[in-house]
């Protein structure tokens, strides 16, 4: 109609939103939509004067200030801060992605330090006990036993002294064979004092035989001493009995030597096979007191890693071992060493008394004193070429702690030279290409390839000499990365 200004819908909504008043106008659960396009409705058609009065709901003119018309430059105004804080949104957004995409890349940086450099030389190695006894799985004399089954096992870790029980294998069938042993020995003993007892015997019998023939003899000799005043007949009678008794007493002589010879042959077969016996019977005897096996030392309890029929672990009760297996050892843990292999390159840098620092993989916070007591003098051949040979090197650990334990792996660090106020960058940072090392230096632009010298070095990190100067942000990782040189 000619005079009245229209106003739009949607600047009123806006006009209520900008008021935190549009869930009066569209969320009210209370009044049913059509009454709301109404209202939309009535305020296009009617004058602004009135549309500004029409209340939304009964109350609202009472609770809510009522709306005035918004200004075009105001909206202008908040449309260009949107627009300004948009692009900034947009500028960060793309800044953190740029730097996730780099860091995937590889590109992480470092930056050149000043500091006190020290040259190490790190060796790796494995705990030991200086003072240790191996327990082996026992021998056993004369047996035919393929292996033993552990029955009772002290578990590793736990602390023994001298005489303290280790471990018991199963000993029936050893106590069998002793009393087998044992029995066979009685019954030859027993029938040596029977051999004995009748030896006895026949020996008092050949005696009384011997005396008897000797004093016939004697008889005989009297008879024929009184031939002269005998008839002819009676002296040659006497003369046969002399020779007769002569003859018994020779054979009683010489037949009283065979028979002692006999006697005393059988005798001492039954002694061998008796003493046989007897030393069969000990080694039953040991057999079975093997069964049981003591610390020799004191100190504590550590089990090894051996075969056991189809797989590698440690002995356990119900276990079945071959005999000779050194599956257990007493170690002292008061005293312990590290030994360690050392490169041919390597070997000029060490000398026996040098001291060294040990850490341990398994407790990285851990570290001790140590000193270097023992360095071979002759090499072994790698395991991968025979050209390269490795020396043995043992380092005695100074201290103790509850954790240092045998076969745990070690590094060995030894101060090799220090360097002060030096400029040290990650060894991992400098590449080499025909004869010239460099790295990669940040730029305005990227990463550009700049020439270093370097000096002394470690695992970790290496000297620059000249190059470079503190501050200087280079590449972490020296390699190239696509579309970076």
């Amino acid at each position: 109609m000619p005079g009245e200004k229209h106003i739009s819908p949607r600047l009123i909504i806006e006009e209520y939103a900008g008021r935190n008043e549009i869930r009066e106008i569209g969320s009210s659960q209370s009044e049913p939509a059509l009454m709301r396009v109404s209202i939309f409705d009535r305020v296009a058609t009617e004058p602004a004067s009135k549309a500004r009065e029409l209340p939304l709901r009964q109350d609202l003119s009472r609770t809510k200030p009522q709306a005035t018309p918004p200004e075009p430059k105001r909206y202008i105004g908040l449309i260009a801060a949107a627009a300004v804080a948009l692009t900034a949104g947009i500028f960060v957004y793309l800044h953190i992605r740029q730097g996730q995409t780099a860091a995937v890349g590889g590109n992480q940086t470092v930056t050149v330090e000043q500091k006190d450099f020290v040259e190490l030389l790190r060796l790796t190695g494995t705990t030991d006990a200086v003072h240790s006894q191996p327990i082996l799985v026992p021998t056993l004399a004369g047996a035919q036993l393929n292996s033993l089954v552990v029955t009772r096992l002290a578990p590793a870790g736990t602390h023994v002294r001298k005489g303290d029980m280790l471990v018991e294998f199963d000993p029936q069938a050893q106590l069998k064979d002793y009393l087998d042993k044992q029995a066979t020995y009685e019954d030859l003993a027993d029938q040596m004092v029977v051999k004995r007892a009748a030896e006895d015997a026949a020996r008092a019998k050949d005696d009384t035989d011997l005396k008897q023939a000797e004093d016939d003899l004697t008889k005989a000799q009297l008879e024929v001493s009184k031939n002269e005043l005998v008839s002819r007949i009676d002296a040659e009678k006497n003369q046969e009995t002399l020779e007769e008794a002569q003859a018994t007493l020779k054979q009683y002589q010489e037949t009283y030597k065979l028979k002692r010879q006999a006697a005393a042959a059988d005798i001492r077969t039954l002694e061998i096979q008796r003493d046989r016996a007897n030393a069969t019977m000990k080694y039953a005897q040991m057999n079975a007191r093997k069964m049981t096996v003591y610390s020799p030392m004191d100190g504590m309890v550590v089990l090894n890693t051996v075969w056991l029929g189809g797989r590698m672990g440690e002995v356990q009760e119900g276990d079945q071992v071959r005999p000779g297996v050194p599956f257990m050892k007493v170690v002292d843990p008061s005293e312990m060493d590290v030994r360690a292999n050392v490169n041919e390159a390597d070997l000029l840098h060490l000398s026996v008394g040098q001291t060294a620092t040990i850490s341990l993989d398994a407790y990285p916070g851990l570290s001790f004193p140590a000193t270097l007591v023992e360095l071979s003098p002759l090499g072994q051949t790698g395991q991968f070429s025979d050209k390269v040979r490795t020396f043995s090197a043992l380092f005695t650990i100074q201290g103790s702690n509850p954790k240092l334990m045998p076969d745990l792996s070690a590094a060995v660090d030894i101060d090799l030279r220090e360097v002060k106020n030096a400029m040290v960058v990650p060894l991992q940072s400098v590449e080499s290409a025909k004869g010239q090392e460099f790295v990669w230096l940040k730029s305005l632009t990227g990463f550009e390839k700049h020439a270093v010298k370097t000096g002394a070095r470690n695992d970790l990190e290496v000297v620059v000499e000249s190059g470079l100067k503190p501050g200087d942000v280079i590449r972490e990782r020296a390699e190239e990365v696509a579309g970076m040189s």
